[in-house]
């Protein structure tokens, strides 16, 4: 059997491919940046023919580089940004709009009108989902609304729906397959995930038609193969795309969390803590949500999760806009000549607080600067608020299982941060553990692909694959540990209330 599976990980600010072996190992990747459109405050939007052209570009550089023949490869597997919504042209394969991104808050008055009119308990009761603007439904609906023909175009069948998952197998098998797995469909406000198909009364409310919606399916199986007709990728024509999940689950089941409490964070774009509750859904009140994690074998599993909505994009922050720093890692040089925070905090509610708060209002805010502050003090407080981020889903998660979790398993690109992940685990007071393989997202794709075509037989083999980097034990005293969490919660109230007042 072949043994090697490429990997497409199409994540908000970059597109990756990432070519594995049966051992788990890397053999090949390439990673191409996107561009990140601000139209307008809290508004977020990528081109969805950039997002394919740059995922096509890394797919080829991948292949070429590996020094395989296409025969070599066994499948492909996909995973993707969740939420972010594109709807194109089923004739023409041309988007309609940019895409709008989960981070966009655009949409913040439709869900203010759906809350008021009581609808709160029904989306949460049959998607597990709170009303907000980081899900899909409703930035179909503003997508429709912008144009007097789209409602009318997508009710006769000419326009689709998809998040990048679908718009990228949609594209790679030629028109053939529009599908979405359920991992992404859940985070659409539109999927029931007990009865794992579209809600037809969330459509109607929302005046969705049903007929532009992608088939929703399991995470792995073979969708389609690759068409010839794709540019760049004419050597893989006819390779099977046979796995499809979204990053945060995807990174839950790279980690090998495949029983019921074990629970991952990825510190990525923004902070996503997931918990493995396993073949029976359930739904929270304390601002957590309810996905499926993947179908496998017939079996669904679904998982809790907790999502800050600006983690990694703090540091982007630092560096791009700011230019404190030059590159990621300096900002923990810097941190690190500290021996304190010195009372300077920050939150990084760029564009709001996701969960356990969920308010769109809140903006990013540093609290306690002196005219001592410097450089140094503003890394350091960029770091240690998404631990404090982490430390909020975490407790919040704890709370609610009733479960006090004995580690957190960690990966995505902030995870190489020794000084945060160590003040992470000063925080939780509990282990912290990084794999070696820390490109975890990919790996889940690439594992639900390479079960589907039998690159590996089952999850207790996979399991074998998990290497461990590095373990951050608990070091802090409770009484500073209680003194900075009420510091940062502290910071977070401040920073709601300028959304709540300022004009």
């Amino acid at each position: 059997m072949n043994g090697y599976v490429l990997a497409v990980d199409q994540g908000t600010t970059s597109s990756r491919a990432i070519l594995f072996d049966k051992l788990g190992n890397i053999v090949s990747m390439a990673q191409y940046p996107i561009t990140q459109h601000y139209p307008s405050p809290g508004w977020v939007e990528h081109d969805p023919m950039e997002i394919l052209s740059t995922e096509l570009l890394a797919m080829e550089e991948v292949y070429e580089k590996s020094g395989l023949s296409p025969t070599d490869i066994a499948a492909i597997g996909i995973t993707n940004q969740r939420e972010t919504t594109i709807i194109w042209d089923k004739a023409t394969g041309k988007p309609v709009s940019n895409a709008i991104v989960w981070q966009c808050r655009r949409t913040a008055g439709i869900c203010e009108t759906l809350k008021a009119d009581g609808l709160s308990d029904t989306v949460l009761q049959k998607t597990g989902l709170l009303i907000d603007p980081y899900f899909s439904g409703t930035k179909i609906r503003w997508i429709l609304d912008q144009d007097p023909t789209l409602q009318r175009r997508a009710e006769q069948g000419e326009l689709l729906f998809g998040n990048v998952e679908s718009w990228l197998i949609w594209n790679l098998t030629g028109g053939a397959a529009h599908v979405t797995d359920y991992s992404n469909a859940s985070r659409t406000m539109l999927f029931d995930i007990d009865k794992l198909c579209w809600d037809e009364e969330l459509c109607s409310i929302l005046n969705i038609p049903l007929c532009m919606l992608p088939t929703p399916v399991p995470s792995s199986m073979v969708y389609g193969t690759v068409s010839p007709a794709v540019r760049g990728l004419t050597a893989l024509a006819g390779t099977p795309i046979a796995g499809s999940i979204g990053d945060q689950p995807a990174a839950l089941f790279g980690q090998g969390c495949f029983q019921p409490g074990q629970a991952k964070n990825t510190y990525g774009t923004g902070c996503f803590t997931l918990l493995n509750i396993g073949s029976q859904s359930a739904r929270s009140h304390q601002g957590m949500v309810t996905s499926v994690g993947w179908s496998l074998g017939g079996k669904v599993s679904y998982a809790i999760e907790g999502s800050a909505f600006n983690a990694g994009s703090a540091i982007q922050w630092l560096r791009d806009e700011c230019k404190i720093i030059a590159a990621a890692h300096e900002c923990d040089i810097l941190a690190e000549t500290l021996s304190h925070n010195d009372g300077v905090y920050f939150v990084p509610a760029f564009t709001g607080l996701g969960a356990p708060y969920w308010d769109t209002g809140a903006r990013g805010s540093f609290f306690g600067m002196t005219r001592g502050t410097g450089k140094a003090h503003m890394c350091r407080a960029v770091l240690e608020s998404i631990a404090y981020e982490v430390m909020d889903l975490v407790t919040t998660m704890e709370a609610e299982s009733g479960t006090k979790l004995r580690e957190l398993r960690v990966d995505g690109g902030a995870s190489v941060s020794d000084f945060m992940m160590q003040f992470q685990a000063d925080l939780l007071d509990l282990n912290v553990i990084r794999p070696t393989m820390v490109e975890t997202t990919a790996a889940g794709a690439a594992f639900m692909a390479g079960l589907a075509t039998g690159v590996w037989s089952g999850t207790e083999e996979l399991s074998k694959l998990q290497v461990t980097d590095r373990i951050f034990r608990p070091d802090m005293a409770p009484e500073l540990r209680q003194t900075l969490a009420h510091n940062w919660h502290t910071a977070v109230e401040l920073s709601r209330q300028w959304g709540r007042m300022a004009k």
